[in-house]
């Protein structure tokens, strides 16, 4: 079977949301709210999330039309066909199956004619098994020691997952102190690796084919410093490999135990549920990665099952496009209120803007619509103090996905009151704005000379109407965590389905490897070759350093 190739913009729910967006687009969100029942009516509670989507400028017959625009595109088919292992990552002839890595092993997903479930229990249990023998000391370095500082040698998905999700989560930490090293820079590599003592230290080499550029070149240079450190025996009991490469690896020296293995139908950027989580495990225990895979099994039963009406991914990726399509907004930013989540924004740039980022559709010809989210955010309240203003009273329209939790993790809840007033109080501001006769009435009350508020009004108003969603959850924890990764993954798919698009590859990563590689040897050799002007002149003032 294939996706369905709709060019969402002849559907007949396209027209109508482009004559329903000419009515609408200049009601005020506070106009909206008269009735009283626009917040209940605009949220869905599941599990420990509240969405809370009501501040957006939508009404019930937006929303409507956004689920037709959904079937018309075959969206319930297209969900089906992923989840059963069909291959809809058409350009690289794949399945799409980060959605089994974290299955219940209950149902068999075939691709290939195979069952891909046994397989992934498997690996499940030597992650499992490998983490608890790592933390309690029955696997140990070369020279008998204890590992304290577990090292995670990636790129891309392979980094930024691993990194988020550790992060996020360090309330629950092991006693392996972790560290991540990704870019070729050797700087880097080197201000790492002056940290930790090479006697207890396991590194893990996550590449799926074992040639990574940056990967492999700061896999050997730490190679290298091991061996210089503590012999050549040692790389065999301090390296770990994530990888399909199994001669590289045995080259490298990594004993075959130490080897977990990669599937072609799980994509990097949505590979941390997988091996390549072994970071993960590691660094917040066993048990609590496999709290991080069930929170995101949940997601994906209700994503598979629930109505389009009360379904959080499909709900959050159509008013997404709304934006993009009919606003014409470019950018979306995700503003967590927690501190733990600060690369959050980070992740989800690579998940949304690799995925969707493309120009061409399911038929190989070039889309006249916008696709793609630019995806940007901090944390809040820091957010507040830097580009808040942007959003509040620039020219650009926004929309924001606020994410909170009703509980800190560590008790302290004076602080905590203090986080969410900002919280709660941002997207009401954002909302809301204030009007010049609000500013008027305030500025009356003060010092200040009528020339001097004539002067001053016009500065302090706030347009208001800017859109938001807000995600608030129970608690921070593993669970909540994989639900709220899985919601973002979840809600990619669906754009990518109604752009008409293939999510699930990244060929235009591919152009700037291949010319860097070309580059590297000519920069080893000294001798270039066909090159525009500014990049020749740029290379051979390198290469006079």
């Amino acid at each position: 079977m294939t996706l369905k190739k709709t060019n969402p913009t002849q559907t007949s729910s396209w027209k109508s949301l482009e004559a329903h967006f000419n009515e609408i687009k200049n009601i005020e969100m506070g106009e909206m709210f008269k009735n009283g029942k626009k917040a209940t009516d605009f949220t869905i509670n599941w599990n420990n999330f509240t969405i809370d989507f009501s501040k957006n400028r939508i009404n019930k017959k937006t929303l409507d039309l956004l689920f037709d625009l959904a079937s018309e595109c075959d969206l319930k088919n297209a969900i089906e066909q992923q989840f059963k292992g069909e291959k809809i990552n058409k350009t690289e002839n794949r399945a799409v199956l980060h959605t089994a890595v974290r299955s219940d092993g209950n149902e068999k997903i075939m691709t290939d004619n195979n069952d891909v479930v046994p397989s992934i229990l498997e690996s499940r249990n030597k992650i499992r098994n490998f983490t608890n023998d790592v933390l309690c000391g029955k696997i140990k370095g070369s020279t008998n020691k204890p590992f304290t500082d577990v090292v995670n040698i990636g790129i891309g998905g392979s980094d930024l997952g691993p990194a988020m999700v550790i992060e996020a989560l360090k309330f629950y930490s092991s006693k392996l102190k972790p560290h991540f090293i990704s870019n070729v820079d050797g700087d880097h590599v080197l201000e790492i690796i002056k940290e930790l003592n090479p006697e207890t230290t396991l590194f893990i080499i996550v590449s799926k084919t074992f040639t990574t550029q940056e990967t492999l070149s700061n896999a050997k240079t730490i190679r290298n410093w091991l061996v210089k450190k503590i012999g050549e025996n040692s790389v065999q009991n301090h390296f770990a490999a994530v990888s399909t490469n199994t001669i590289a690896i045995e080259n490298f020296g990594i004993k075959p135990e130490y080897v977990f293995s990669m599937n072609n139908w799980v994509g990097g950027r949505f590979s941390l549920w997988s091996s390549v989580g072994l970071a993960i495990s590691l660094s917040i225990g066993s048990k609590n990665f496999e709290e991080l895979l069930e929170g995101a099994r949940k997601m994906d039963i209700h994503f598979r099952l629930t109505p389009f009406e009360k379904n959080i991914p499909v709900v959050l990726a159509l008013i997404s496009i709304w934006y993009n399509n009919f606003f014409k907004c470019e950018t979306e930013a995700v503003i967590p209120y927690s501190q733990y989540l600060n690369k959050l924004p980070a992740y989800l740039q690579q998940a949304i803007m690799e995925s969707n980022g493309k120009s061409v559709d399911r038929d190989g010809q070039n889309i006249s619509y916008q696709t793609g989210n630019i995806i940007w955010g901090n944390t809040g309240t820091n957010s507040q103090h830097a580009f808040f203003q942007l959003i509040h009273q620039g020219t650009k329209l926004i929309p924001c996905d606020f994410i909170g939790f009703n509980n800190p993790l560590h008790k302290e809840n004076t602080q905590h009151d203090k986080l969410m007033s900002n919280f709660f109080a941002q997207t009401e501001a954002l909302m809301t704005g204030k009007t010049s006769l609000e500013v008027e009435s305030e500025l009356n009350k003060s010092t200040l000379n009528k020339d001097q508020i004539k002067f001053l009004l016009p500065f302090k108003v706030f347009d208001g109407n800017k859109p938001t969603n807000t995600i608030l959850i129970e608690k921070l924890n593993p669970e909540s965590l994989g639900s709220l990764i899985a919601m973002y993954e979840h809600k990619i798919f669906v754009q990518g389905i109604i752009w008409n698009i293939f999510s699930y590859d990244q060929w235009g990563v591919e152009l700037g490897k291949q010319l860097a590689s070309n580059i590297l040897d000519e920069i080893k050799e000294k001798s270039l070759k066909n090159h525009d002007n500014s990049t020749t002149t740029l290379i051979n003032k390198y290469l006079k350093k």
